[in-house]
């Protein structure tokens, strides 16, 4: 197995140049054998194998420094650097990161996992280096999804000033997860369809050679090369922004790419080199449903469907179905994704009112301050976004929308702890992130049958509102409980006395398994689903220090700013007699790793919140 000499960086080059295809293969099979078990980035890493052994071939690892943007292509490039091993962990906890890690590896140059961004941190690299008086090469590879988000844009704008080397290659498989859209990929695609251009050239050249005096002509076309290729190449778009542009370039051609990216390496400004890559290339499955195998479960080889048959909806599938229905009786409901109508349900409603659909590729900033401008003309925006991924937009979320008080409903989904993905995908700060903002309401369901209620009050509220919604099957418990969803009101699911269980979204479900624990050591507690968040129900805490002595909150947030921090400054200001026992998670960045298992390392399980209550009441905490 040539696969086998890789135990560490640069190890590639001594695989001979006529094993390069053997190798890619080997690659490939290995890819497609550990992700099939474990689960995680195929599509993007399968396409990006020749192009990321052409990198290890031309540059010297880790003293050259490669940033991956998004970072899930980023497989074949931890093959490459000695962790095969690692694989039969991956995205596992304590295992090894589907992303780019600085502490996993000296050969991960930079952190990634939201898009848009290898191009700006590669700069930044670049400046480091040149300040140092260093001379390796800086890499940054970005996919042409990542480059529909406006953050690429700014940093080209930096890099056409650039005076030394620095080389950004763009890989384009006309994919973010679902097909790009928007003016980038259609410009893209004028390059492609404009490879005419070298054939003509390269004829025109012969052509003149064979008439008298032809050498001057073409002596003097090539000094007017740059104008000449203006007429055959739309836009030269980079170019003019001063980034010499090479491509585009087939990315499943290794000797090509190598020797591109060596000519680029003598450049002394910014270069591009364009790479035209088939995501899922290798894998017939994956080039026919790329966005199912862009983060892919578990699946079987040969047939590519998932081991694990799903029998029961999820919260984006009860999303889906809600948006269909909502958009069916009100026409003044409309969609708005960032890339991401798969991921977020918005599929089958782009298919039926594909006029009130829009995907605005990845450019959530855009996305918010989009909806807002759909608000202000009269109609109802929801804006279906990963709570990791709305992060991005906080400013637009004030100042665009919150500000103008505009009707702007924002569905948030993969809110709270997602897992396998790891840091950068956590969803566990939107509770902190939107209560500080004046004019924005949050609320989170306990079941699917509460989320349906949910979004059809935000149909109706005219307000900026946020409902947020975990990853995973949508739990359909405590179906007896649908009292009518009120503005900041919550909801009695069981009285007791003496500890109150005040949980919200996620939470409920645990809540109800920490109150039959705690009845077993003769407490009955008092459940409570708070519903909302901001405004949280006051009156109903003032009420449970009657007859109660602990209030817990829960939730699947960080502590500061949260549920509990609202709650326990209402307990302070008016000398309420409770004690909080705040239940969230810890000031610290959540791994990657089983969902289950994350929630017991952090302490928001059953098991350790009713030890925590025990121990409070039992005054021993």
């Amino acid at each position: 197995m040539l696969l086998d000499r890789i135990k560490k960086a640069n190890d590639i080059k001594q695989i001979p140049a006529d094993k390069y295809e053997a190798l890619a293969q080997e690659i490939r099979d290995f890819l497609i054998e550990k992700i099939s078990v474990t689960g995680g980035h195929l599509g993007s890493n399968l396409g990006a194998v020749e192009l990321t052994m052409a990198l290890h071939l031309s540059l010297d690892l880790p003293e050259d420094k490669i940033v991956w943007d998004v970072g899930h292509q980023s497989y074949t490039h931890k093959l490459l650097t000695g962790r095969q091993a690692g694989f039969d962990t991956l995205r596992k906890y304590g295992g090894m990161a589907g992303f780019p890690k600085r502490n996993e590896s000296d050969c991960d140059a930079f952190d990634t996992g939201h898009s848009s961004t290898s191009i700006s941190a590669g700069l930044g690299l670049v400046g480091a280096r040149d300040l140092c008086g260093l001379s390796h090469t800086v890499v940054s590879v970005i996919g042409d999804g990542a480059l529909t988000g406006g953050m690429a844009y700014e940093a080209l704008n930096n890099a056409g000033r650039l005076r030394s080397n620095f080389i950004i290659i763009l890989n384009d498989n006309n994919m973010s997860i679902s097909e790009n859209v928007g003016g980038m990929p259609n410009y893209l695609q004028s390059i492609r369809t404009a490879e005419g251009y070298m054939d003509f050239k390269k004829g025109l050249e012969k052509a003149l050679l064979r008439i008298p005096k032809g050498g001057s002509i073409v002596d003097t076309l090539k000094r007017y090369k740059s104008s000449f290729k203006q007429i055959f190449v739309p836009g030269m778009l980079f170019e003019n922004m001063g980034i010499t542009y090479l491509g585009p370039v087939d990315g499943h051609d290794i000797k090509q790419m190598v020797r591109l990216i060596k000519e680029a390496k003598k450049v002394d400004h910014a270069v591009i080199i364009h790479v035209q890559t088939t995501k899922g290339k290798g894998y017939e499955p994956a080039i026919r449903h790329p966005a199912r195998f862009h983060g892919t479960e578990p699946f079987e080889i040969e047939t590519g469907l998932p081991k694990n048959k799903r029998t029961k909806a999820n919260y984006t599938d009860v999303f889906a179905t809600v948006m269909n229905k909502l958009a069916a009786r009100n026409e003044r409901v409309v969609a708005v994704t960032a890339a991401m109508p798969d991921g977020t349900g918005l599929k089958r409603f782009r298919n039926m009112y594909p006029d009130r659909f829009f995907d605005v590729g990845i450019a959530e900033e855009h996305a918010v301050t989009f909806a807002a401008g759909l608000a202000a003309g009269g109609l109802i925006p929801v804006v279906a976004i990963y709570s990791s991924f709305l992060q991005r937009a906080y400013d637009q979320i004030i100042h665009d929308v919150c500000i103008q008080d505009l009707p702007v409903i924002f569905a948030i989904d993969r809110a709270g702890i997602v897992g396998s993905d790891g840091e950068t995908h956590q969803g566990i700060f939107d509770l902190s992130y939107l209560s500080t903002v004046p004019n924005m309401h949050v609320m989170a369901p306990k079941n699917k049958w509460e989320l349906s209620d949910m979004m059809k009050f935000a149909v109706t509220f005219g307000h900026p509102i946020a409902i947020r919604y975990p990853r995973g099957l949508a739990y359909d418990g405590l179906q007896e409980f649908r009292a009518p969803v009120e503005l900041g009101k919550s909801e009695l699911i069981y009285s007791g006395s003496k500890v109150a269980l005040f949980a919200v979204g996620s939470m409920v479900k645990c809540a109800l398994a920490v109150r039959e624990k705690l009845a077993e050591h003769g407490i009955e507690a008092t459940l409570i689903n708070a519903r909302f968040v901001k405004p949280f129900d006051e009156e109903a805490v003032r009420g449970l220090a009657k007859k109660h002595k602990f209030i817990v909150t829960m939730e699947e947030n960080i502590a500061d700013g949260g549920l509990g921090d609202g709650v326990r400054r209402l307990v302070s200001d008016e000398d309420l007699k409770l004690k909080v026992i705040g239940i969230s998670l810890p000031d610290a960045y959540v791994e990657h790793g089983n969902v289950d298992i994350l929630k017991k390392e952090v302490c928001i399980d059953e098991d350790s919140v009713t030890e925590r209550i025990l121990e409070a009441v039992e005054g021993k905490a």
